[in-house]
């Protein structure tokens, strides 16, 4: 297994400060100032994903997109605005098909964008194509839903 020792930096939504979030941890990312929840966005490959996606400890959002795709463009900050509204209940994952074919090949991905949302690695909701923010959030919430509330809060 690989281990992943890279970050991001990520302006805390309630203070302002920048932390430098994990692409991969345990728990949830907490601003280091006042402890609010922060966004989780990583960025995985063949070779990272299962220490970033499947072993994180709350559901996981995966983008699985191309730098040539036109809709991918248009859906990312709909998807990043997601992982804003739902610090410390969601992670994205952006995957890009172009630097991990075996990743798009296991999850059968045959047009991009494709979402996929994981728990524990495993797919709970799949989604072809791009959408507006707000039925990507109906249905984020609606895949989120469907995971027993014991086993999605990943501590912290």
């Amino acid at each position: 297994m690989a281990t992943t020792t890279s970050t991001r930096t990520v302006k805390c939504l309630h203070c302002g400060r920048l932390n430098r979030v994990p692409t991969a941890a345990h728990g949830k990312p907490r601003c280091g100032h006042c402890e609010a929840l922060l966004p989780w966005i990583a960025d995985a490959t063949d070779d990272d994903f299962a220490e970033i996606a499947e072993q994180a400890t709350i559901p996981v959002l995966v983008d699985f997109w191309a730098a040539w795709c036109g809709p991918c463009r248009m859906v990312s900050p709909a998807l990043e605005q997601l992982a804003n509204e739902k610090a410390g209940q969601l992670k994205l994952v952006k995957v890009d098909i172009e630097r991990a074919p075996k990743l798009a090949q296991r999850f059968t991905v045959q047009a991009v964008p494709t979402l996929i949302v994981l728990h524990r690695g495993e797919v709970i909701a799949r989604q072809p194509g791009a959408a507006p923010v707000d039925a990507l959030r109906r249905w984020v919430d609606g895949a989120i839903a469907r995971i027993p509330s014991d086993s999605r809060s990943g501590g912290n």
